[in-house]
């Protein structure tokens, strides 16, 4: 299936220059929303994911059906003051400035597989932190899995030897 027909691009969103890759035409898309999910839970059984970490919100998209149908764990990544009990944090760089990720301090075990699913790979840095937020937790990070890849921002280059899985490239 090919996803890109599935994947609305709206110009100059939210700010003027920018071709927004909406993904929610692929999620209202039941057929190309299951075969995305399908796409990634195969990846997740070749590598053994034990547990899947998604940043906040679409990573809950992306994850949380990837946890259901491996009938395993989903650990949210939030911004601070959304988690309701003790957490870890992990900074991160933004175009101008920093912002911060948190994750409960109980949310992996130690040695735990450990597959981050989110929508969109761009520049790394939420990725990248959530990866930090993992490991300080002595989880493994054995992959990374996208439904989108700007290639051109290069976030692979964040995630050093990670494995990392798109579905779609731009």
């Amino acid at each position: 299936m090919d996803l890109k027909q599935y994947v609305t691009t709206v110009e100059n969103y939210p700010k003027e220059g920018i071709s927004f890759k909406d993904i929610t035409t692929i999620m209202d898309n039941g057929a190309a929303y299951k075969y995305a999910t399908d796409q990634i839970v195969n990846y997740a059984k070749e590598l053994g994911a034990e547990i899947v970490v998604g940043p906040e919100a679409r990573g809950f998209i992306i994850g949380c059906p990837v946890a259901y149908a491996l009938e395993i764990g989903f650990a949210p990544v939030r911004k601070p003051g959304k988690l309701p009990r003790e957490v870890i944090s992990a900074d991160y760089g933004l175009e101008y400035g920093t912002d911060t990720l948190t994750m409960h301090k109980d949310a992996i075990k130690p040695g735990q597989k450990v597959l981050i699913c989110d929508d969109l790979l761009a520049t790394g840095g939420t990725v990248e932190a959530t990866v930090r937020l993992v490991e300080q937790l002595g989880g493994q990070v054995v992959g990374c899995a996208f439904l989108i890849e700007l290639t051109e921002l290069d976030g692979r280059a964040k995630l050093g030897n990670l494995d990392v899985k798109t579905l779609i490239q731009y």
